[in-house]
Formats: structure tokens, C-alpha cells, sequence
């Protein structure tokens, strides 16, 4: 019976579950990047730096003694640490002809040993970094600490600006769904409401009048995800080949595909719920006459 309601109105419906398919296939390609492109994005190298700067009269042994209570008392968030020797830094200076000159009539060496502490990848890195660079900072053998907060603060944004993207255009393709559905419904309401007013004067309930309707709307939803989903696999080779090349500078490769059937088969049910209840809504709003 559903069938026959689209087949009735084969330029109507089709529009409508074209343009269903359109708006689903933009949050269904940005899923399957998501998915696709993990092994990328875990690979590039995020790891956050904390260079220390200690006080220039600290002898060998006391920057060692440092770093091993760094890395012992910190073991759960430290890497590795670098140690930069003051005299191996002055003379790499030196080999260079800009600072050669300068250089050469200081009375002793200015520059003081360096830790470079490279920070293990996790969750909340900015905070713990800010807050392991505060405590290095309260030592009395550390002069500076340097922090690179601001790009750890951006990346942080564009991480939190993303999650906010794809929630928004979620919700923004469910009120098309529920907005397209809705006017097909209203519209078919409208030509067959002489139909559905001899119904009821037969004892047609209102359940009655309103399940054929759901049933289109159900329909016109799961179609959508079907063309969605065809639609999503066409535009994912174009833009697998561009992101191939970006992973290929990583030592890796990427192939983006669709989310697995069991996902697919969640989201389809999902759509054609909202389809239902938008077409409900749609027939109780325009059939009390």
C-alpha cells in the first residue's frame, strides 16, 4: 500500500527522497572519514616538548640527578628526556659564521644545560603539561621552562570545534528529514482527504486513516538511506585518493569505507523512525476535518 501511495506520485516522491539522500550522504561521508582516517591521525606526531632551561652554574652531575627525578617521579606522563650539554650547544654556535664573532670574545660560556622532555600523547594534554611545566618551574635548579600552550590550545579547539560540527550537522539533517517528510505528508493528506473523510464515515479509526501514511514515511526514509549510501560510496573514491597521498607521507596508506553493516543497518533505523514520526505528526495536524 506504501508502495502504491509513492507510485502515485513518482516526481514528488522521488524529489523528496533525493533530497533526503543528499543531506544524509554529507554527515555519512564525514563518518566514514572520521573512521577511515584513525590510523593517520594516530601516527602524526602530536607529543608535546617541555624545554627546561637550567641555572648556568649547575654542574654535570646535579643536570643527571634532575633528570632521573623527572623521569622517575613523572614516569606515567614523560617519554624520554633530552639533555642538551651548555659546552656541546656553545660549540655547535660556533661552527656557524653569524655567531662565530660575537662569540668568540665572551669570557666563559652563557648558555646553560637544557632538558628537552618529550611528553607521551594522551588525553587532556594541555593540562598536564601546564601543570607539570608549573611544578618544574617551583625547582631551584631550573632558571626557565618553555611551553609551547598556545599551539596545545589550538589543537584542543579545532579537536572540540569538530565534535561540535558533526553534532550540529547531525541534528541539522534531522530536521530535514523531519521537515521533508513532514510537507510529502501534509501534501498527500490534502489530495486525499475526501478519501480519508469517507473512511471515517464508514468507521475507519484514526489509527486506520493515519498507518498508511507512517508506512510512506518509513519507506521514504529507508530509500533515502539506501541512495545515501550509494551516493557516500561514489564521493569516497575522489576523496580517498586525496588523503591517500597526505597518509602516504606518513609511511601509511588509507582507504575510506563506509561504516560496517551493523552501523549502516542502526542509522537506517534511526532515520526511518524520524521519517514515521514526521509523517505522523504531518496527518494528525492536516487530517482533522
Amino acid at each position: 500500500m506504501a508502495i502504491l501511495r509513492l507510485l502515485a506520485q513518482p516526481f514528488s516522491s522521488l524529489t523528496n527522497i533525493v533530497v533526503i539522500a543528499l543531506a544524509l550522504s554529507v554527515p555519512l561521508v564525514s563518518w566514514a572519514i572520521l573512521l577511515s582516517a584513525q590510523p593517520v591521525v594516530q601516527q602524526i606526531p602530536v607529543a608535546t616538548e617541555v624545554t627546561i632551561y637550567l641555572k648556568p652554574d649547575l654542574e654535570a652531575k646535579q643536570t643527571e640527578a634532575l633528570a632521573k627525578q623527572l623521569q622517575s617521579q613523572h614516569a606515567e606522563l614523560i617519554e624520554n628526556i633530552q639533555k642538551i650539554d651548555k659546552n656541546q650547544a656553545i660549540d655547535q654556535l660556533k661552527k656557524d659564521p653569524t655567531w662565530a664573532d660575537a662569540l668568540a670574545v665572551l669570557p666563559h660560556n652563557p648558555l646553560p644545560d637544557t632538558l628537552v622532555l618529550r611528553l607521551k600523547s594522551g588525553e587532556a594534554q594541555s593540562t598536564a603539561a601546564v601543570l607539570l611545566a608549573n611544578e618544574i618551574q617551583q625547582m631551584a635548579q631550573v632558571d626557565r621552562v618553555q611551553l609551547d600552550r598556545d599551539w596545545l590550545k589550538r589543537l584542543e579547539a579545532l579537536l572540540s570545534f569538530g565534535r561540535i560540527a558533526l553534532f550540529i550537522l547531525s541534528a541539522s539533517v534531522g530536521i530535514i528529514v523531519i521537515a521533508t517528510v513532514f510537507n510529502t505528508i501534509r501534501l498527500q493528506s490534502l489530495t486525499q482527504r475526501q478519501e480519508i473523510a469517507v473512511a471515517r464515515l464508514v468507521g475507519a479509526t484514526e489509527s486506520f486513516v493515519r498507518r498508511p501514511f507512517l508506512y510512506v514515511g518509513a519507506l521514504s526514509g529507508g530509500l533515502s538511506c539506501l541512495l545515501a549510501m550509494g551516493l557516500s560510496q561514489i564521493a569516497l573514491r575522489p576523496i580517498s585518493e586525496a588523503l591517500n597521498r597526505l597518509a602516504l607521507s606518513y609511511n601509511t596508506q588509507l582507504s575510506l569505507t563506509l561504516p560496517d553493516s551493523g552501523d549502516l543497518l542502526v542509522a537506517t533505523l534511526v532515520v526511518m523512525v524520524l521519517a514515521a514520526t514526521a509523517a505522523r505528526w504531518s496527518v494528525t495536524r492536516q487530517s482533522t476535518f
